[in-house]
């Protein structure tokens, strides 16, 4: 029965398994000097009173081996972020099952969504040995997030609540606690996210930057080393985590960067105090050392067939699969296929914000965007570009997420040329002389333009096809390439009239998944940019949606972050899904697409199927590459 208080994050199933004496636990190999001159304490002084306990044989694993090191190819110094997402160290994660569970925190308490209660591991350390206590979730809210130099706007928005910041309380030693007058229902699931929400510091190490603490002028010198107009600068250039660029700002990561950008290389070396141990006792991760090799992004997948990555997913796309199943007989990797997650591989996103008010009022008639939609011959696109291996769909959940229906895959998603035809008439557009071309009310030729960031080969592949499908009903398709970077920008001035990328990003969500991918709350959402501005910045800025349908949207998508059950949201998602697919905002084509995977062939415990994308499963991470290991007989 659900009650109205709800206690998640039993302690019971993070306690060390009865058989394992603390004062045995075996030590890695790589710590053995550092152990022997003193300069790291023992395993059982550096692990948490009650650790995490990672039961790899419930999961049809088996427990590692300490040792080794690997290899990934990165395209730039900014990816080096893949090891943050990868390595998933969260207060809260989710799991393989996309179950909210405690991580970094022992346990966590949340009543009616309004008031949550986190609970820390005693005995917690950062990588640098320093504790980790309710202290650096002091030093964040005070010091950070409510300094006014350093946040003149504010919160951030993840923190707010019907436009109001929680209450944030100290309950003991161990525990802190943040309440809202009103629900906050996504706030679990930002803690558990691939880009999380912070809410501490190491404020042992970050204190030496702020001048409530620092000695002036040694902080002086430092903002002038540094190069920054002043103390916040050096203070947000110190303190990112999600980018994890400084060596030494501590983490609670399983590994943590000993390199200083720019560099080629960046080494990622094991936190000696991981809060993460196997049901033996074995701490993780079990591999010693993470190497990131800076690259073109061009070439990675010829390196990664050639042996020169020993995990790798990142540059790596279905159209490689063949060169590197092929690598397989010549060098010793191993490729997989996992599932991937977003709910449309390639979509077609009109521009509902057109600055052409002609074309605007098209697309704003659901029945031209359903003609786009039933034009497209998605199962020769499937064929042609995927060998028939994708699911032909809207840009809808997968049925991998219970909250998956067929009529939301299926919606608009047939190849009906006919239908298509019928609609355009319908919606005003009349042919040529020739029958070849349709023709705008004002009396311009139909010729549509996609817009398309020129990064993937795929997107040209299938916009060739789907160019070919809409001249058969009278329409022009034009592909202009342009930067992504300023593709938002482009969008909010009404400059693009259709664009192409991936569709919406979690494909598996969960009712408690903020559904905010499905109404316009984003400026970055290029179907809708301008709406989207409107409701980020609490109607200050953009327009208001003037489509019903959108406007109810948005409604909806307000009373999910007021909603204080799951059956409650699930009713809003059931809502929303039905809206969307059925007003075609976003022309999905296949999804359920396959993502290959490189390891080195001795590489043990990594799926052979997995679920990959970014949101909600972090890449890797919810399947914690902590506990992926070399075996050395391989």
């Amino acid at each position: 029965m659900i009650t109205r208080r709800t206690v998640l994050g039993l302690m019971a199933a993070a306690c060390l398994p009865a058989p394992v004496a603390r004062a045995a636990l075996r030590e890695p190999e790589f710590l053995k000097t550092k152990l022997a001159d003193g300069s790291l304490p023992p395993m059982a002084e550096r692990i948490p009173k009650v650790p995490r306990v990672v039961n790899l044989a419930a999961t049809g694993r088996s427990p590692g081996q300490y040792g080794g090191s690997v290899r990934m190819i990165i395209g730039g110094q900014k990816d080096i972020r893949l090891m943050t997402i990868n390595g998933y160290a969260r207060l809260i994660g989710i799991d393989e099952h996309l179950a909210l569970q405690p991580d970094i925190l022992e346990s966590f308490e949340q009543v009616e969504n309004r008031v949550y209660t986190l609970r820390l591991r005693e005995g917690h350390r950062w990588s640098d040995g320093y504790p980790f206590t309710v202290d650096d979730f002091v030093y964040y809210w005070y010091d950070v997030l409510n300094n006014k130099e350093m946040r003149p706007r504010g919160l951030p928005l993840d923190l707010l609540s019907d436009g109001k910041p929680p209450r944030f309380e100290v309950v003991d030693r161990l525990t802190v606690r943040y309440s809202w007058d009103v629900p906050n229902p996504d706030f679990l699931q930002r803690l558990a996210s691939p880009q999380p929400l912070t809410l501490a510091l190491p404020a042992h190490y970050m204190k030496q930057f702020h001048p409530k603490y620092a000695d002036p002028e040694k902080l002086k010198k430092l903002v002038e080393k540094e190069g920054t107009d002043d103390w916040t600068g050096l203070h947000i250039n110190r303190s990112r985590t999600y980018r994890p660029e400084n060596p030494d700002l501590p983490t609670l990561d399983p590994w943590r960067n000993l390199t200083a950008p720019p560099a080629e290389q960046f080494i990622f070396e094991r936190n000696p105090y991981f809060h993460r141990v196997d049901e033996t006792g074995q701490q993780l991760p079990y591999i010693d050392r993470v190497l990131l090799n800076v690259s073109s992004s061009g070439i990675i997948p010829a390196k990664a067939g050639a042996g020169e990555a020993d995990i790798q997913s990142y540059g790596l796309d279905f159209e490689d699969y063949t060169f590197l199943k092929d690598a397989e007989q010549r060098y010793p990797v191993q490729v997989r296929l996992w599932e991937r997650i977003q709910a449309s591989r390639i979509a077609l996103l009109p521009n509902l914000n057109c600055g052409d008010k002609v074309w605007r009022d098209l697309f704003h008639d659901v029945r031209f965007r359903r003609a786009l939609s039933v034009a497209i011959n998605r199962q020769e696109i499937n064929k042609a570009s995927f060998f028939g291996l994708a699911r032909e769909s809207a840009d809808t959940v997968l049925p991998e997420s219970p909250l998956f229906k067929a009529e939301y895959q299926h919606a608009w998603a047939q190849f009906d040329p006919e239908l298509a035809n019928r609609l355009l008439d319908e919606a005003g557009l009349t042919w040529n002389k020739q029958e070849e071309m349709r023709i705008l009310p004002d009396g311009r030729e139909a010729a549509l333009i996609v817009e398309s960031a020129g990064e993937s080969t795929l997107e040209t592949d299938v916009l060739e096809l789907v160019t070919d499908h809409w001249q058969q009903i009278g329409l022009k398709l034009h592909v202009r390439t342009s930067q992504r970077d300023v593709f938002r920008s482009r969008a909010l001035g009404g400059e693009i009239m259709i664009s192409v990328q991936q569709g919406i990003d979690n494909g598996i969500p969960t009712a408690d998944m903020s559904p905010a991918a499905l109404a316009p709350t984003g400026d970055d959402q290029l179907q809708w940019p301008v709406w989207g501005l409107h409701y980020l910045s609490a109607e200050q800025k953009g327009e208001a949606p003037d489509l019903p349908e959108a406007r109810r949207l948005v409604e909806l998508m307000k009373q999910w972050k007021q909603s204080t059950s799951t059956p409650e949201r699930e009713a809003i998602w059931t809502e929303m899904l039905s809206i969307y697919t059925d007003q075609v905002f976003s022309i999905g084509i296949v999804n359920g697409t396959l993502q290959p995977v490189v390891t080195a062939r001795n590489m043990k415990n990594v799926p052979d199927r997995g679920l990959y994308g970014y949101d909600p499963t972090a890449f890797m991470g919810v399947y914690l590459p902590d506990t992926f290991w070399l075996d050395g007989s391989g």
